[in-house]
């Protein structure tokens, strides 16, 4: 069997729906680039970016400050600000820091390339799997509210709280303001159209966005684990003891300037996705807490609606939260493997060798939230109680 043929197949298999969405949207990050490409990718970032702008967020904001002081409105509003702010955001960021990612990719590749135990194989592929999961999920969740937030409403279904103040006239999918008449024919259409437009793109970067965060850190999850595996089976009287363990060693560092890379991309990204997160669930909460104390009538459709955005936005923050306690664990099974190694069996000059191990693996590999702390489930479920906390500020002040 070509292995080298094999694994060819196997990282394209691998990377394939993040390849053509990042490139659809011109933020995936390549090696060697022609100058026309990197003036296409270019352009297609700048453009997106300006449509997210002028689409979307500034005539969110300029409706959320004619709407300020109405909690359900302004709910109603931030629920769809807020994303588009942080996708602008998540573009900015992917966009500088695409020169950065390259390398890792063609580390990614090589690894796949590099021949392998029939295990190892499984292990990568395992780890690979599960963001290919994420992203064909992320998506299907994204088809189901392009068509409850923009199909339905052509036969006058509405997912959005109508009043006079937000639409006066025909209602928009997104609670803007322009300074046109979007009323008139054909402005509505276009507005439409483009709203629709903007919000599908950028839905799918979205998700890509957060998919390809995951592939990078499973696939070093992948290789922490190959490593421990191949520590626990060498054996001490092995010949090429010094050969493995060096091998280790060198592997081991090269992971580690990896997740320093991912992280110097990713951090200030988490901490707003943080806010934005802790923020719209708070909302959420809110919609639905008053919708029921109120006795409003809330349609399947619109119940629907909010259910699958908080699933979505729930699930991406919850991504980001158990890709960090993958790291953090595996990076911590190296450390115990290490330790756990018959190092007195060993000839003191190997011994010494595996300290270099022990003393890089003792400090764990994590990703941190703006610098501040790192990323982890308690993180999470201290996001959730906190977040859950001021719903009932949000209530107390509708009273």
């Amino acid at each position: 069997m070509d292995t080298r043929h094999s694994g060819d197949a196997d990282f394209e298999w691998a990377i394939e729906l993040n390849r053509y969405s990042l490139e659809f949207i011109g933020l995936w990050p390549k090696m060697k680039e022609t100058t026309r490409e990197k003036l296409t990718a270019n352009i297609r970032v700048f453009l997106l970016i300006i449509m997210v702008a002028f689409v979307c967020v500034i005539p969110c904001i300029h409706s959320l400050i004619r709407v300020w002081g109405d909690l359900m409105s302004v709910a109603d509003n931030l629920q769809f600000t807020l994303p588009m702010v942080s996708m602008i955001m998540k573009l900015i960021i992917m966009w500088s820091k695409k020169a950065a990612l390259a390398p890792l990719l063609y580390m990614i590749a090589k690894d796949w390339l590099r021949q392998k135990s029939i295990k190892e194989r499984k292990i990568m592929i395992r780890c690979a799997r599960i963001p290919r999961m994420i992203i064909i999920c992320g998506f299907v969740i994204m088809f189901a509210s392009f068509i409850l937030l923009f199909i339905l409403p052509c036969f006058g279904i509405t997912m959005r709280y109508i009043t006079n103040v937000t639409d006066p006239g025909k209602p928009l999918p997104l609670q803007t303001y322009y300074f046109y008449d979007t009323d008139a024919s054909p402005y509505f259409e276009l507005t439409f159209v483009a709203q629709g437009v903007t919000l599908m793109v950028s839905a799918m970067g979205y998700t890509a966005i957060d998919s390809f965060f995951g592939l990078l850190i499973f696939h070093v999850c992948g290789q922490l684990e190959t490593l421990k595996g191949r520590l626990t089976m060498n054996s001490e009287k092995n010949p090429n003891f010094n050969h493995v363990l060096a091998d280790v060693i060198m592997d081991h560092v090269r992971l580690i300037r990896c997740v320093k890379i991912i992280e110097s991309t990713f951090t200030l990204m988490l901490l707003g996705l943080f806010l934005y997160f802790g923020t719209l669930f708070c909302l959420y909460g809110f919609l639905l807490v008053t919708i029921i104390t109120d006795g409003r009538h809330l349609s399947f459709v619109r119940l629907s609606f909010l259910v699958t955005v908080l699933v979505n936005i729930f699930a991406h923050m919850c991504l980001y939260c158990v890709v960090g306690e993958c790291l953090i664990t595996q990076c911590e099974g190296v450390y115990q493997a290490a330790c756990e190694y018959r190092w007195y069996k060993l000839e003191p000059k190997q011994a010494r060798n595996l300290i270099l191990l022990i003393s890089r693996a003792n400090k764990p590999l994590y990703v941190t939230v703006g610098k501040i702390f790192p990323l982890t489930m308690n993180a999470f479920c201290s996001l959730l109680k906190t977040s859950g906390g001021y719903i009932s500020v949000l209530l107390a002040r509708r009273e």
